[in-house]
């Protein structure tokens, strides 16, 4: 909790101004603003957790206008799988063009081996 310090610190602020506003906001929150003090583990902000979602809420727009809900279901697992390409550290680009080279002749019965976690490139020979 805050001490009394802060709330004499905010009644010089006048009611309804930004500033006072700002203050509220932090002051309501001030424990979840402080929990990194007690917790080295914690981070100080969430910039890579907001970094690591930038782009699909910044495209969740553009995906509005898929053409029709088929068309927006086959762009969220194409999206899916080279999101979890580069989760498994693999270039997208090189993952999806090798399975999709693959995929033609591969068994269904072993279609999971082509799934990002357990994908292996194809040998080039040469």
């Amino acid at each position: 909790m805050f001490d009394a310090r802060q709330v004499v610190q905010r009644k010089l602020v006048s009611e309804g101004s930004a500033i006072a506003k700002a203050l509220d906001y932090s002051l309501k929150r001030w424990e979840a603003l402080t929990r990194y003090l007690d917790d080295g583990h914690v981070p100080i902000d969430n910039n890579w957790v907001e970094n690591q979602i930038r782009p699909w809420a910044i495209g969740r727009g553009n995906w509005l206008f898929a053409g029709s809900l088929r068309a927006g279901q086959r762009a969220a697992a194409i999206m899916s799988l080279i999101r979890s390409a580069q989760l498994n550290g693999h270039d997208p680009h090189a993952y999806l063009k090798d399975i999709l080279t693959r995929l033609p002749t591969h068994r269904a019965s072993e279609v999971d081996m082509l799934l990002p976690h357990r994908w292996q490139p194809t040998a080039v020979v040469g």
